[in-house]
């Protein structure tokens, strides 16, 4: 993996101590160093920000991951694993240590399966020293309740999985999530969930390292609702053509949202982007 940006003469990637390191060459210029990273180096670039000057807490920080191929196709086949990548995977993995909770929703959990987040020892200290528990919690945004709930996702998680909904979902499908052990949170007044009120009932839960990893209409409403801080975009050196869904989908909005380039990664083609709000 090599670092594109930002990038110096001095500062090309980071070194094995998670210092800034160098290009590997006296030449200046000669460009940034492929190598293989660590995962904490992984982890300190994808850290989320601290909390500003004069206290008041950790506000909450809303960041999307999402693989797209060169044709804007976000899945192949109803998934994504086949446009994805072993470093892909690895962002993917360190992406979620570094949260509180994952936010996903339920035709995403459908679709690829979903299973709890696990506990990973490479992340452990990390994870212990920034207040953290094992593993994130999964939010799984429903507003029908329409799930399985005999999955592993909702019968052996780490952390309990917490459902968000609205105030009007069926209590039927609500008490039998409860029954599960899942936390169901209401996040909106109607049967569907409010993006903003989800962040904000989220918080008040103590989660505040938010990631979501769509599905592509959970990211659509998010993106329209304006409560996306940072979008990781892993960039597929892949063609897939046919209908595909692209990252976002949803509602249109009327002005497009400008997105600032903070950090681009390279590893065998595949290229791991981040923006943040502008």
């Amino acid at each position: 993996m090599r670092r594109l940006f930002p990038v110096t003469d001095e500062t090309a990637a980071p070194a094995p101590d998670g210092t800034e390191g160098t290009t590997g060459t006296d030449a200046p210029g000669a460009g940034p160093v492929d190598r293989e990273w660590s995962l904490a180096e992984l982890a300190a670039a994808y850290a989320y920000p601290e909390p500003g000057p004069g206290g008041g807490g950790r506000r909450p920080w809303l960041r999307a991951n999402m693989v797209a191929t060169l044709d804007g196709a976000a899945q192949h086949e109803g998934h994504s694993q086949p446009i994805s990548s072993a470093a892909d995977m690895r962002v993917f993995g360190t992406l979620r240590a570094l949260a509180d909770v994952v936010v996903v929703g339920a035709e995403t959990v459908r679709q690829e399966g979903y299973r709890p987040a696990r506990a990973r020892k490479e992340f452990a200290a990390l994870r212990a020293g920034a207040g953290q528990g094992p593993a994130p919690a999964i939010a799984v945004v429903s507003a029908s309740l329409e799930l399985d709930f005999s999955l592993p996702l909702f019968t052996s998680p780490l952390v309990p999985t917490l459902i968000l909904t609205g105030a009007a979902a069926a209590p039927d499908r609500v008490a039998a999530a409860e029954k599960a052990g899942a936390g169901v949170v209401v996040a909106g007044d109607g049967v569907g969930v409010d993006p903003a009120r989800a962040v904000r009932a989220l918080a008040e839960r103590g989660h505040t390292r938010l990631l979501t990893e769509g599905g592509p209409r959970l990211l659509g409403q998010m993106v329209a609702a304006g409560v996306l801080d940072e979008l990781c975009l892993t960039v597929s050196p892949m063609l897939t053509a046919g209908d595909a869904q692209r990252i976002a989908g949803g509602p249109r909005i009327a002005v497009p949202r400008r997105f600032a380039l903070a950090s681009l990664l390279e590893e065998d083609g595949f290229l791991f982007s981040r923006y943040v709000r502008a």
